[in-house]
């Protein structure tokens, strides 16, 4: 359960973005939409060496 202190005289605004920041935090909803669809192992891996690939090209491309 999330829960956000409130000082005295807080505008209800502020506590709001606070509740909003610390659930985005707790990957809920993330979580949430990774489980909608099932990925096969395979697919996954070819996406993660995939951006590997990326990444270390974009690493070289700064050098």
């Amino acid at each position: 359960m999330i829960i956000v202190p409130l000082k005295e005289g807080e505008n209800i605004e502020r506590a709001l973005k606070k509740f909003k920041r610390k659930f985005e935090r707790t990957g809920v909803v993330k979580e949430l939409r990774k489980r909608q669809a099932f990925i096969k192992p395979s697919v996954d891996r070819r996406k993660k060496k995939q951006h590997a690939v990326y990444v270390q090209q974009m690493q070289e491309d700064e050098d």
